[in-house]
């Protein structure tokens, strides 16, 4: 299966949750490229930002994992395939 780039975005209104969601990155974390956390204690969330590459059965079943957690939100965003830099010029 080909390989996708993705973003997942979370947004953390559990903290409860925190653990769980902690571990499900760490079993995927040969497929992620970098995460960005941003602390907002005075909203009561976090928003973490996952820049993702693998196939995109594994991109989904993160993405579904971390949805069914409490509390957390999330919305994956698929880089358009096929494409190379040099072409939208």
């Amino acid at each position: 299966m080909e390989e996708r780039i993705a973003l997942i975005s979370i947004i953390v209104e559990d903290w409860d949750s925190v653990e769980d969601l902690n571990q499900l990155l760490h079993d995927y974390s040969e497929y992620i490229m970098g995460r960005m956390g941003l602390p907002c204690s005075d909203k009561g969330l976090n928003l973490i930002s996952i820049a993702i590459c693998a196939d995109g059965d594994k991109i989904s079943a993160l993405s579904g994992k971390l949805g069914r957690l409490k509390g957390i939100n999330t919305k994956t965003v698929y880089a358009k395939t096929g494409k190379k830099n040099d072409e939208n010029t």
